[in-house]
């Protein structure tokens, strides 16, 4: 867990894609604790905070984590088109 604390900057992208036991939830929290106004956390995601509780099988554990991520932080919403979904699967 340390070395996921220490990064100056740590990126997560697709957050959501797998969902969490309650270890997992509680390891992943503890990172962007430690990680708290020190270092920068960039998270990707297609699932909206109100369904955090289900990823994170607690709504308690999915509240401090967003609180975690969105106290002093910078929210980008982006909308349309995904540009993956027009490239063709080889």
């Amino acid at each position: 867990m340390l070395a996921w604390s220490t990064p100056d900057l740590l990126l997560i992208d697709e957050l959501g894609y797998l969902a969490f036991d309650a270890r997992g939830a509680d390891l992943l929290y503890q990172v962007f604790n430690r990680r708290y106004q020190r270092a920068s956390t960039i998270v990707t995601t297609n699932l909206a905070f109100k369904d955090w509780g289900k990823l994170f099988h607690n709504s308690a554990a999915a509240s401090a984590i967003a609180d975690r991520l969105v106290h002093k932080g910078l929210l980008i919403r982006i909308s349309g088109k995904s540009r993956r979904s027009d490239q063709e699967v080889e």
